[in-house]
C-alpha cells in the first residue's frame, strides 16, 4: 500500500496496481497547483462527504479514468444521476474487491453539495488489503468509534483531520 498526499484531504492510495483516490480537491486548491491532474490514476474514488473541498474534482477524475465512485447512498445517487459509475455503502457496510475492501465508518460532520443538495451522513473509510489497513477518518469531530476501530482491526496507519472551521 503506497499513499500519496495531493493536498488538503486528497490522497492517492495504490494497492497492488489498483488505484484509489480519496476526496479529490486539487483544481480549487492553490497549494496543489503543481500537481498534474492527467498523471493521477484512479480505479476507485472514495468520498467521505459532499463538501466542495472534498468533491470538486470527482467528475473530472471519474470521466478521465472511468473510476467507480464509492460513498454513501446520497452521494452515489447524486453522481449516478450524472451517468457516472457508483457503489453505495451505508455506515458499517463494506465495498469489496479481490484487492481491497473499504468499510464506511462513522464521522461527525455536515455534508451537502455546493448546489445545496443533501449529501447524506458523512463517513470515513477503513481500507484493507492483505498486507495493510488504513483508517481515513474524513472530516470529523472525535468519536468513540475511533477507539473501537483499532480494537477490531489491526491498523497500519491512520489519516485524521487536523484543522478546525
Amino acid at each position: 500500500m503506497n499513499i500519496t498526499f495531493y493536498g488538503h484531504a486528497c490522497f492517492g492510495i495504490e494497492i497492488n496496481g489498483i488505484y484509489l483516490l480519496v476526496d479529490p480537491f486539487i483544481t480549487g486548491n492553490s497549494l496543489a497547483s503543481n500537481i498534474v491532474i492527467a498523471d493521477i490514476k484512479a480505479d476507485y474514488i472514495l468520498l467521505t462527504h459532499a463538501h466542495q473541498d472534498h468533491v470538486l474534482d470527482v467528475e473530472l477524475f471519474a470521466e478521465q479514468t472511468g473510476a467507480t465512485i464509492i460513498s454513501n447512498f446520497e452521494i452515489a445517487q447524486y453522481y449516478g444521476a450524472k451517468n457516472l459509475k457508483t457503489a453505495a455503502v451505508n455506515h458499517g457496510g463494506t465495498f469489496k474487491t479481490a484487492t481491497f475492501s473499504a468499510k464506511y465508518v462513522n464521522a461527525i460532520h455536515t455534508s451537502s453539495f455546493a448546489d445545496g443538495t443533501y449529501g447524506g451522513q458523512p463517513g470515513g473509510f477503513v481500507i484493507s488489503s492483505e498486507e495493510k489497513t488504513l483508517y481515513v477518518a474524513g472530516d470529523t469531530a472525535v468519536t468513540m468509534d475511533m477507539t473501537l476501530i483499532p480494537m477490531t482491526t489491526k491498523l497500519t496507519a491512520s489519516i485524521f483531520p487536523i484543522g478546525d472551521t
